[in-house]
Order: structure tokens, then sequence, then C-alpha cells
């Protein structure tokens, strides 16, 4: 991919490994410059390191208001503006949902779910007083289909969509692009804890994609100004169509969670192989 014409300041959370760190690499080697900001200081600073005067890490636990306005300030005290703003952190907590105890509900839903949310009021209060920005939404397919074995996760990308698309065209008449981006499920740590328990088959049904594949679309649909990017585009229709049919999806769940315990379970034997 061309580097751009202008370098731009992003302000990235999540940054210290999977998608983040991919997406935090990408930006710089495109010429951009990257503010790696997650609670993982340590993570992030590690990642930012190798990627010179481009990068910086900044703590930032995305369920604080006051955290993140210090984020955004050290961003345009560190690099001189804030143009891009990519939330991208989130948690998952495994398990059906009955057995997972409700503070680790909870849990999930303030950091999928209310951390973007502060982070996009916040970036679109800067915006506007700047009268310019981006800001961009990292999801999930699982915003449109109901997810045994994560079940409040789902739930929180389902709200995220939402409020995504409803603070959009609050500020439609602004100078501010939104893009939202719907990643498959991706080889991140993530993926590696669903990886080890069987209420979440579901989530090898597919091949998962890479963190550099999903970093390569996130930087795309920036460039393009897409207001809304699924993955694969391929899979899709078929994913956001059975979302919405609970009749379809009850007589094919069984199929489909079969499906994914092979590949989990083959995903399991090849790590004790090696």
């Amino acid at each position: 991919m061309k580097k751009p014409k202008t370098s731009s300041v992003y302000l990235l959370t999540g940054a210290a490994s999977g998608i983040g760190a991919a997406t935090a690499r990408l930006a710089v080697e495109q010429g951009h410059r990257v503010m790696l900001a997650d609670i993982n200081l340590r993570g992030a600073k590690a990642v930012a390191a190798p990627l010179g005067d481009r990068a910086a890490a900044i703590a930032l636990d995305i369920r604080s208001p006051e955290a993140w306005d210090q984020a955004l300030a050290a961003t345009v005290q560190q690099f001189g503006q804030l143009d891009v703003l990519v939330n991208n952190a989130a948690v998952v907590h495994t398990g059906y949902a009955r057995d997972v105890p409700i503070d680790k509900h909870q849990h999930t839903i303030d950091t999928n779910f209310m951390g973007p949310l502060i982070g996009m009021l916040a970036g679109v209060r800067h915006f506007r007083k700047q009268g310019r920005g981006h800001l961009v939404t990292v999801c999930s397919m699982t915003a449109f289909i109901p997810f045994p074995g994560i079940a409040s996760y789902g739930a929180s990308k389902h709200a995220l969509r939402a409020f995504h698309h409803s603070l959009a065209l609050e500020e439609r008449k602004e100078p501010i692009d939104f893009t939202i981006v719907h990643p498959t499920s991706t080889q991140t740590p993530m993926l590696e804890a669903e990886k080890n328990d069987d209420a979440t088959a579901l989530a090898f049904a597919s091949e998962p994609v890479t963190p550099e594949f999903v970093a390569e679309t996130i930087m795309r649909a920036i460039k393009r100004k897409s207001l809304e990017i699924f993955m694969p585009p391929e899979q899709a229709r078929a994913v956001r169509m059975l979302g919405t049919d609970a009749k379809k999806l009850r007589e094919l769940i069984d199929t489909m969670e079969a499906i994914g315990r092979d590949a989990q379970l083959a995903a399991r034997a090849a790590d004790a192989v090696a």
C-alpha cells in the first residue's frame, strides 16, 4: 500500500497486541504518527519502541473519562494534532452466560461499550472544536449474530454498532467522518482464550484471519472514508441475514458448532504438539 501524501496523527486504543498493534505498525509504515494507548502500558511501549519517533505510548483505561481527556491532550502535545481516533480496545470473558460471574458481564459491557462510547464523545468534542476529524470503531461481526459462549461480548458489540451509527447521524452536519469495521474471528489473544473453552466452538466455524489482514482493512477503510466494512466480505451478507432470522439460526446452530468444535479441537491438538 502506498504511503499517503500527508501524514495523519492517530490515537489507537488496545494497541499493546493483536489488531491494535498490527494497525499501529501499518499506520507508521504508511507514514502516519501514532499514539498507542492501552491499559497495558508496558505492552504498548514494547510495540511502540521499534517504530521510532513516529510512535509513542500512553496508559489508557478507556472506562475513565478523565483518562480519555488526558490521552487526547497527550497526543496533541506529542504530535501537534489529532486526526483519527481508532476505538479498538476490547475484552472477552468466555463461558456459558449462566456460568460467567455478573462482575465479568459488567466488565465486558463497561469496556467494550461504555469505554468506546466515552472515547467517541471525547473525540467528537475535540473534532468539533478542531473543525475536522475521523472517528473509527473496531466492532465485530458478532454485532449481527448472537454468539454462544461470549453472550455479553456480542451484546456489547450490538450496542456499540447502534451507538456508533446513532452518533454519526447526530453529527452528520459536522466535518467529522465516521467509519465502523467488523472483523471476523481473528488470530489474537482473545481467540486464544476462546480456543480453550468448549462454549465458544462457534468462533472456529470459519477460518480466522490475521491481525495484519484486519489492519490493512482498517487503514483502507480510513483512506476511503468508508461508512461500514464487514469481514470477510464474502461471508458478511449471510452472517447478517442469519443474525436476523432466529428460526434459521436455531436450525443451523448445531451444525455450525460441530464444525467449529472440530476446528477448535484441532487447534488445541496443534498446541499440544508444539
